[in-house]
């Protein structure tokens, strides 16, 4: 459970919890308690956020609630004070009118939202592991609404407003509790009423372009396309679903599909598999090409399901409300042992089903709104620190926006969702180039700093070197404690103090050449001793290791003279420097044009952000328009108006 004062904000789901989260609650908390850390507990998921935004703080508050309480987030109001923002936008009511809703739609910080999430998570999708599935092909079909719910229609958006059961002309008797639960009674209509009229009594009749028609036509074509390959078909819809001695949406699809010339025994119900042994059988039938169609619901079908072998379709009779439950109806088919890739171009068709002016669309925007957040929060390349989920995902081809305005028949809508698509991919383009444009600034001044550096380096190598050729004195290496040593003693000294010396600092073991000789104690990141390593400092300060190592070489004689050998690479050293002074001039340049380059698309962006607007304008227009024309005229007022009932 959680505390929140956002009553009246859509989307943020179920405050009242379950006691068996909180039983869950108090085990990890048990667990972090012992161990003093936000460890002891592994969530496995491949849905991670499945429906709304409250998730993903109810997954911190299990799993990381010390961090939490180090942010000083100590409730849900908390912690959306910080990554979200209530916005409101145009939404489809469950009757199919087009109303403003406010919900959490708009997220900010969205990069420390993900890596608070990326802190806890590995997440893989299908693509990351190139995964062998096939590639998934949506088809949308949209139908307009039959004469039947054409009146259904306005019989809801009457219901809507006046909350009379009558206004519906159901047969049915009026639910309990109508006065509270309206907009719920009105859903469930609604629901109906897209998927089949026949849901909702015996007075309604069957109609050539409902979606039971469509469907059962559909679902031919497929069956005679792949017939050579013993094609197989899934078809969902989680209303209408298989009951013995009863009407319903799966066998009235069977009974027109049978006469259509499909045999009886081809086409089968999940519902009719009652044991586990049933539904081997039957899925076996299924990747054997002995079964052809298969209706289930998301929950009998949706899962723990292998029956794709075969598979080259999948049928949304009905839009679920989770973009969950729609990846594991299309999971069903879209799966790594189809053997569509062998012969039916690895592509395997999604049909979805959409009635107009109906429920379909409100759906769908649901969806959209949910699968937005998801994909982006999920997706670790976000480019922008804000993103909105009204906006579209262009690497998903037709998305739920496109959907929704399409099912609305609303062409404002449909632009205003193309409007926002583009803006948001400009966006997110600017914030890129503003992203390169600081980065190459900060660059050019670290360059210019490096380049300092470099030739800092250089006068001290070219110091050295000269100083070196320039001693008259005697180039010997003279120890401190063996000042008149042969060259073996010194070496076997070296040696000595190379498995003696323990300490991190420079000690002065010597001279060369007027040059101090030092020695240096190197230790693993864990703090275990690794070897010593010697240097000779130059007159400049700068201090040169023996080899690439810094370690001795194996003979006495060769260590005594490893101050002349590491003296004598300064040439090169020069000229390495002086290449790394050029190579690191040559960058700015370059950079300095990204910094100097204007945005080409800047132009673009304001104009398109003013159609936008102006778009908005005229919807809310519209609105109003449409607000007017259902508000009853006042009765106009009389001059004189009686103060008593008698009178």
């Amino acid at each position: 459970m959680f505390q929140t004062r956002h009553t009246r904000v859509a989307g943020i789901g179920n405050t009242k919890g379950s006691q068996r989260a909180m039983n869950l609650l108090f085990a990890i908390r048990d667990i972090q308690h012992r161990t003093g850390r936000d460890l002891g507990a592994t969530f496995l998921s491949g849905t991670v956020v499945v429906n709304a935004l409250t998730e993903l703080y109810v997954m911190f508050k299990y799993l990381r609630p010390r961090e939490l309480q180090r942010q000083q987030i100590s409730c849900f109001d908390a912690w959306a004070a910080i990554f979200t923002q209530k916005t409101a936008d145009y939404e489809l009511n469950v009757t199919g009118a087009i109303k403003r809703k406010e919900r959490f739609r708009t997220y900010i910080k969205v990069p420390e939202l993900a890596m608070f999430l990326r802190e806890i998570t590995d997440y893989r999708t299908a693509d990351m592991i190139n995964l062998d599935v096939p590639d998934k092909n949506v088809r949308f079909l949209s139908h307009a609404p039959t004469i039947q719910q054409e009146e259904m229609i306005g019989r809801l958006v009457s219901f809507a407003h006046s909350g009379q059961w009558e206004d519906l002309g159901l047969d049915t008797p009026e639910p309990d509790n109508l006065d509270k639960a309206k907009m719920l009674v009105a859903t469930n209509v609604a629901r109906k009423m897209a998927l089949d009229m026949r849901l909702l009594g015996d007075k309604f009749s069957d109609d050539a372009d409902n979606k039971a028609s469509i469907c059962a036509r559909t679902i031919y074509d497929y069956y005679v396309k792949s017939n050579a390959n013993r094609g197989t078909q899934f078809v969902f819809s989680d209303l209408g679903t298989y009951k013995p001695n009863e009407w319903n949406v799966y066998t009235d699809i069977k009974k027109k599909l049978v006469n259509l010339g499909i045999p009886a025994d081809e086409v089968q119900f999940i519902q009719c598999a009652t044991t586990e042994r049933a539904r081997k059988r039957l899925f076996e039938d299924m990747n054997n090409g002995k079964v052809r169609v298969l209706f289930g619901s998301t929950t009998m079908l949706g899962t723990g399901v292998n029956a794709q072998q075969r598979a080259v379709a999948v049928h949304h009779l009905e839009i679920p409300w989770r973009p969950a439950d729609m990846e594991q109806r299309n999971g069903r088919a879209v799966r790594k042992g189809n053997t569509v890739k062998l012969w039916g171009g690895n592509v395997v068709d999604v049909v979805i089903y959409g009635t107009e002016k109906t429920l379909d669309a409100y759906k769908f925007n649901l969806l959209k709104n949910k699968q937005m957040f998801i994909n982006q929060i999920n997706n670790g390349t976000i480019a922008v620190r804000r993103i909105d989920e009204g906006g579209m995902d262009e690497d998903n081809g037709m998305n739920f926006a496109e959907f929704v305005a399409v099912l609305s028949g609303n062409t404002d809508l449909l632009n205003k969702a193309k409007l926002d698509n583009k803006i948001m991919q400009l966006e997110k383009e600017q914030a890129i180039f503003k992203k390169e444009r600081v980065r190459a600034e900060r660059k050019i001044a670290s360059n210019r700093e490096e380049v300092e550096k470099a030739r800092r380096t250089k006068a001290g190598f070219i110091n050295d070197w000269e100083y070196f050729n320039s001693y008259e004195g005697t180039k010997v290496t003279q120890l401190l404690n063996l000042p008149q040593a042969t060259t073996e003693e010194t070496g076997r000294e070296l040696h000595r103090i190379a498995k003696t010396y323990r300490s991190g600092a420079y000690g002065t073991i010597g001279t060369f050449a007027g040059l101090n000789l030092l020695v240096r104690s190197e230790y693993s990141i864990t703090g275990v001793f690794d070897r010593n390593t010697f240097f000779v400092e130059g007159t400049s300060g700068l201090k040169y290791r023996c080899g690439l190592t810094g370690a001795l070489p194996l003979g006495f004689v060769e260590s005594a003279q490893y101050p002349q050998a590491t003296l004598n690479k300064l040439p090169s050293l020069i000229e390495k420097q002086q290449k790394a002074v050029e190579r690191i001039e040559s960058e700015i340049p370059i950079l300095q044009d990204i910094v100097d380059r204007q945005w080409s698309k800047a132009d673009e962006l304001v104009k398109l952000k003013l159609e936008c607007k102006e778009l908005q304008r005229k919807i809310d227009e519209s609105l109003k328009d449409a607000e007017r024309s259902l508000t009853p005229p006042e009765t106009p007022a009389t001059e004189y108006e009686p103060t008593t009932k008698a009178a």
